[in-house]
């Protein structure tokens, strides 16, 4: 069973066909697809399944805290199943590929406290660009 399935089943949640495959689409390392993509390859295992549920499938994961939606530009949104490991994103700038990456040090810690202007700092997000092997290979 997935990480994703098992961390959905140890919060009660009810777990039907629809719901079993968007988890399992979802499932692995360096996971970052698109609801379309989610739907495309859910409807693969599960002809049946309808874009509305793909989409409101994904809103529950987010709102339980089990999926992160991650916003790289003006490109569609993504979601990552890595909800439990803090970590930061790799973006490639012409071909939109996201990897998870987990930087040394701690993010929270790196704004000097003259940068804060009285904030408590209770989150940060970073996201590095460059173009990966494949754009780079073409550049």
């Amino acid at each position: 069973m997935s990480d994703l399935l098992e961390r959905l089943r140890g919060r009660g949640w009810r777990m039907t066909a629809q719901r079993r495959v968007v988890a399992e689409v979802l499932d692995g390392d360096h996971v970052h697809l698109t609801a379309d993509e989610v739907h495309a390859r859910a409807t693969a295992k599960l002809p049946e399944i309808s874009r509305a549920t793909v989409y409101n499938t994904l809103g529950e994961m987010v709102s339980l805290g089990e999926v992160i939606e991650v916003a790289t530009d003006k490109r569609a949104k993504r979601y990552d199943p890595n909800a439990h490991r803090p970590h930061q994103h790799l973006v490639c700038d012409v071909c939109g590929q996201i990897r998870d990456v987990h930087p040394t040090g701690n993010p929270l810690t790196a704004l000097p406290s003259d940068e804060r202007f009285g904030f408590t700092i209770s989150d940060v997000e970073v996201t590095y660009r460059g173009l990966c092997p494949n754009c780079s290979a073409k550049a």
